[in-house]
């Protein structure tokens, strides 16, 4: 990865608002996840298929189904997709099993890093959220992180999930700004960079898994936490 020092990365014009992705980007979306996933296997014993794989599995069923008509809540997103994620698995969980991880991520608590950063981040700029998620989905996560935030843009509002730029317009709308007075942080390269690249945002990528990027949606700074953020966005004055 690069050093952030060294990345095309402009604050000029001064942006007035930073816009997150929330899962993943600020919260523990894989690590909750991930175990939620591994004790439905536990229980189906089955020890041959890893909890990466049926996310890996749900993240292709989500692509497809957020993309159709007409918009599901999120909620619904992922019960249909971990049902079909499991079951390309050779694996059929109960209703039950289903729901629970469905509704885990109102349970996704910060990355250690995230409070403070983001209160000094508040210091300086408005704070958003842009999210795949529902209002009542999202509302315990955003509790969570503690500090307050000035925009709350979810996909129930905006009736369509990123990448679409349906979501992003009637953000920039509610928020009443241009898309460059905005520079837009998440950790998602297709739901999150991919839309960036396609409106020309500023974005800063948090790699925190050391994943490799998609050169196609350059340019875009990249740092492997919210810190590598701050970094970019509160520069130390000279």
């Amino acid at each position: 990865m690069t050093e952030p020092s060294a990345l095309p990365f402009k604050l000029d014009p001064a942006p007035k608002i930073i816009t997150f992705d929330c899962y993943g980007t600020l919260v523990q979306w894989y690590e909750v996840l991930l175990r939620e996933i591994g004790e439905t296997l536990a229980a189906h014993d089955r020890q041959d298929i890893t909890a990466a794989a049926i996310l890996d599995s749900f993240s292709a069923q989500s692509r497809r189904l957020t993309a159709q008509k007409p918009h599901r809540l999120y909620k619904e997103i992922l019960r249909i997709g971990f049902a079909a994620a499991f079951r390309e698995h050779g694996v059929t969980p109960s209703a039950d099993e289903i729901e629970r991880i469905a509704v885990s991520p109102m349970t996704m608590g910060p990355h250690a890093e995230v409070p403070d950063v983001l209160r000094r981040l508040r210091e300086r700029y408005s704070i958003a959220i842009f999210t795949n998620s529902d209002d009542d989905l999202i509302a315990p996560t955003v509790a969570k992180i503690v500090v307050p935030f000035d925009f709350v843009i979810t996909a129930e509002q905006a009736q369509a999930y990123k990448p679409s730029r349906q979501l992003f317009d009637y953000a920039y709308r509610q928020m009443g700004v241009m898309p460059d007075e905005t520079v837009h942080v998440a950790m998602g390269m297709y739901w999150d960079m991919k839309a960036r690249h396609e409106l020309g945002l500023r974005g800063i990528w948090v790699n925190r898994r050391s994943e490799i990027g998609n050169p196609d949606w350059l340019p875009y700074a990249e740092v492997s936490d919210l810190e590598g953020a701050a970094a970019l966005l509160l520069p130390t004055p000279r």
